[in-house]
């Protein structure tokens, strides 16, 4: 079993700058709230610039690579045009995800194994260029495994389909699919991959997904940006934090 650590807490402003977008005009400020994610607590933003520019648009990007004293985790899509971007940029951390320009959010993981060769010589670039590469994948095996042969520091396991039968009520379903999540983060550990985790996760599903000692960085962001609403964003924070840290305090 990996030895316990501090659990990392990856804040996703991707829909503060959707409300914004709603108006076309520049608030709410995703800057802002990237400053106070820090203050509260973030160890790192995550943005994903999406190639319709839905919500994060390029000048976030560059704002955000000034002002952030925690990394930043830039989320893209395997295109050239992103390819450029982040080679310009050189963020601290790039996590690769699948992308269709008619979803409303991300739904999946990146198909890997199919496409191995492409994705190795995709991602060498960015490693050269000093980004820590994380491929965003369903908890399968095969995909595990394609991520490691292509050379990927990292894998984020896709938990969205635990947080969806967990709000439907489907018991059963969710408690399979937060199985598959610890068998996969195990055997993802045992090939030497730092393992991440996120997509829907809220104050009801991430307890049971903190708590696996192989997982080392949790992204959030829609729940906190909507909790955000009633609590304020650094309350909302601050109480997803201290229920991580409940999750991997010593029993």
């Amino acid at each position: 079993m990996a030895d316990v650590q501090k659990l990392r807490l990856g804040v996703n402003i991707d829909h503060v700058a959707t409300v914004r977008n709603a108006r076309g005009g520049a608030y709410p400020d995703p800057l802002r709230a990237a400053r106070i994610a820090q203050e509260a607590g973030a160890d790192g933003i995550t943005a994903h610039l999406r190639e319709d520019r839905r919500h994060i648009s390029d000048a976030d990007i560059e704002a955000l690579m000034d002002v952030l004293t925690v990394p930043l985790n830039f989320e893209m899509a395997a295109t050239d045009e992103m390819q450029k971007i982040a080679l310009h940029h050189k963020p601290r951390a790039v996590c690769i995800v699948p992308e269709k320009r008619e979803e409303r959010t991300t739904e999946g993981g990146l198909e890997v194994a199919r496409e191995e060769n492409r994705l190795a010589h995709f991602i060498a670039p960015l490693r050269e260029a000093g980004s820590r590469v994380s491929i965003f994948i369903a908890a399968e095996q095969r995909q595990i495994e394609a991520a490691h042969r292509i050379g990927a520091e990292v894998i984020e396991l896709h938990t969205g389909a635990y947080c969806d039968a967990h709000a439907e009520g489907r018991t059963d379903e969710a408690e399979a699919e937060l199985g598959r999540l610890r068998d996969m983060a195990t055997f993802a550990h045992g090939l030497g991959l730092e393992v991440h985790a996120g997509h829907g996760l809220s104050y009801e599903t991430v307890v049971p997904v903190a708590a696996f000692p192989e997982v080392s960085e949790l992204n959030i962001g829609h729940f906190l940006v909507g909790e955000a609403i009633f609590l304020g964003l650094a309350p909302a924070i601050h109480e997803m934090r201290r229920l991580m840290d409940a999750a991997r305090a010593p029993r």
